[in-house]
């Protein structure tokens, strides 16, 4: 294919994925395609793609429908890099990877495509998905029970994918009340390391505080990441308003004390439960 063919394609509207995949291979072109696109390698692409997904799920949090159509077009785009790049060091292709991830969801679907149940719950339905990724690894030799947890994933959600793997192995506490009696433990070891220990040993209780919160979050049946994305949102929402307050007397947060925006953040924290 000449270059002006390939440009033919990309810039023809209503193309598609084939468009999409077009420009790829263009921008990727070692003779006449962008010289930053060219450098690139799936090392040097892969913060892209966490933070693509990262907005994909910040769009859908913030409900702004207007805005996901883009962010998951700029979610697809890391796709079809990484698709480009296993297609030129002859690994994979997009249609290989698509194939790949359609056959996936046949096998772990049965009760559609086979002969399995479908007259089970949602609960019992994630037990079967699950017992077929392991099953999947145990084909891989993935021996280890925590094998093929991915090291990239944010940290709180990787502690809760380990401690899912350990406790289907029997490697957890029965009821939460164990687990309660756990953050108290690392939340006094934490306070000793403060006050006695080294910076290094402070940030290793911080950690397995941290750990232990995540496993009761697990066995509450909370996301944790959601969790905290919630309250990220809930202090960014009432430190606004402690501004607001402030900016309608003409100051600012630091002409103030934290006496008067604690009082402002506590009354924000009526107001909103007011309007619930």
């Amino acid at each position: 294919m000449t270059p002006n063919s390939k440009d033919d394609i990309c810039t023809t509207p209503d193309g598609g994925l084939p468009r999409l995949l077009a420009i790829m291979e263009r921008l990727r072109d070692p003779d006449t395609g962008c010289p930053w696109d060219i450098e690139q390698d799936f090392g040097s692409i892969a913060p892209y793609t966490i933070e693509e997904a990262y907005e994909v799920a910040d769009a859908i949090e913030r409900n702004a429908w207007d805005e996901l159509e883009g962010e998951l077009g700029d979610l697809l785009l890391q796709v079809v890099y990484h698709a480009q790049m296993g297609l030129e060091d002859g690994r994979f292709d997009f249609h290989s990877i698509a194939e790949r991830v359609a056959q996936k969801m046949v096998d772990r679907h049965p009760h559609i495509w086979g002969d399995g149940n479908r007259d089970k719950s949602a609960e019992q339905q994630v037990a079967d998905w699950e017992a077929a990724k392991a099953k999947e690894r145990a084909q891989a030799k993935a021996g280890r029970t925590l094998d093929g947890v991915a090291l990239g994933l944010p940290a709180l959600l990787r502690a809760v994918k380990l401690q899912n793997r350990a406790a289907r192995v029997g490697f957890d506490w029965p009821d939460t009340s164990q687990v309660l009696d756990k953050v108290q433990e690392e939340a006094a070891e934490l306070v000793e390391a403060r006050d006695h220990l080294s910076k290094t040993e402070v940030e290793e209780e911080m950690g397995d505080l941290l750990f232990v919160v995540a496993n009761l979050a697990r066995h509450l049946g909370v996301d944790p990441e959601g969790a905290l994305r919630a309250a990220n949102a809930k202090f960014t929402r009432r430190f606004e308003s402690i501004e607001d307050a402030l900016a309608a007397d003409g100051r600012t947060p630091v002409q103030s004390d934290l006496v008067e925006m604690d009082a402002l953040w506590d009354a924000a924290k009526v107001r909103e439960k007011e309007t619930k």
